[in-house]
């Protein structure tokens, strides 16, 4: 897991999962550019603090580090991000997409900003990056892109936007990987169950419900982890050691490590003659849907 010689970039690496990866990536030895707009979980604000706090504790213990402000979801902004690193330490070698922001709604109250503040963040904010970062890693013919999808792109309650971004980085990994094996840059994503201010921030919504006297059908905010524990997978497939793994997701927290099954149908029923309504009806009854829950679990974050 040595990573000396190599440059990091990490966005929102002020807090949390970020933070926690930005440590640790320093301590194995890569030069780590420190990114993070500073603020809050909704995604107003700014402020240097926490980028400037992680690149002074990298410091401290030996490391190298650089900060960087900008936000990942403008086109100049993640331009400037990866050229801080280029900047800095003349390559990129690994690129760990992190940021992310979080405006719960129920669909119905959902506004236009929300969505588009989320999706920009996590979703632009992934494609951004790597699209800066590529050039790079093309011409070098070396690199490591690491993604951070979640559980939420199964779906959630109150969280249509955060569930497209994070279905949408998922299937915006496999494509990448495709388009950067032959380059020998590989990306993967990690789906972390970790105890960061989003996850905080949905425990308040769902104590709030409760005091509202609105039923929980599900509550599943149990078993997060310390963000330190999910550091070690990104170290991983930052590492030379993961070249032969790319285009996969691996959960991580709660106790339990996993690798996501790749996307596909899970039946199939071969026919020769155009299918009706009717008959469709009677493939669910019958092959497609028999002895299946064709109904949604009810999940609140």
């Amino acid at each position: 897991m040595n990573l000396k010689g190599k440059v990091a970039v990490v966005t929102g690496a002020g807090r949390g999962i970020g933070r926690a990866v930005a440590l640790l990536l320093a301590g194995a030895g890569a030069r780590v550019v420190v990114n993070d707009l500073g603020g809050i979980v909704s995604g107003e604000g700014a402020s240097r603090e926490p980028a400037d706090e992680v690149v002074e504790e990298i410091k401290s213990a030996g490391g190298e580090a650089v900060a960087s402000y900008d936000s990942v979801a403008a086109m100049e902004g993640a331009e400037r991000i990866i050229g801080a690193a280029l900047d800095n330490y003349g390559k990129i070698d690994i690129l760990v997409n992190n940021a992310g922001n979080f405006r719960g709604r129920m669909i119905f109250n959902m506004s236009e900003d929300d969505w588009d503040t989320v999706i920009g963040v996590h979703l632009k904010g992934h494609f951004a990056c790597t699209k800066f970062a590529v050039l790079h890693m093309r011409q070098q013919k070396s690199g490591r892109i690491i993604n951070v999808a979640s559980d939420a792109a199964r779906g959630e309650i109150g969280g249509a936007n955060y569930c497209a971004a994070k279905a949408g980085i998922v299937g915006f990994t496999y494509a990448v990987a495709r388009d950067m094996v032959r380059y020998n840059v590989t990306c993967n994503a990690i789906a972390p169950l970790a105890a960061t201010r989003m996850a905080q921030f949905a425990e308040d919504v769902v104590a709030d419900r409760k005091k509202a006297g609105k039923k929980l059908v599900k509550n599943v905010i149990t078993g997060y982890s310390d963000p330190s524990e999910i550091a070690p997978v990104v170290l991983f497939l930052a590492g030379d050691r993961a070249s032969e793994v790319s285009g996969q997701v691996i959960g991580i927290g709660g106790g339990k490590i996993s690798l996501w099954a790749q996307p596909g149908p899970d039946r199939y029923f071969y026919y020769d003659a155009p299918l009706s309504g009717e008959s469709i009806d009677e493939l669910f009854k019958t092959n497609l849907g028999a002895g299946k829950n064709l109904m949604p679990e009810t999940i609140y974050f």
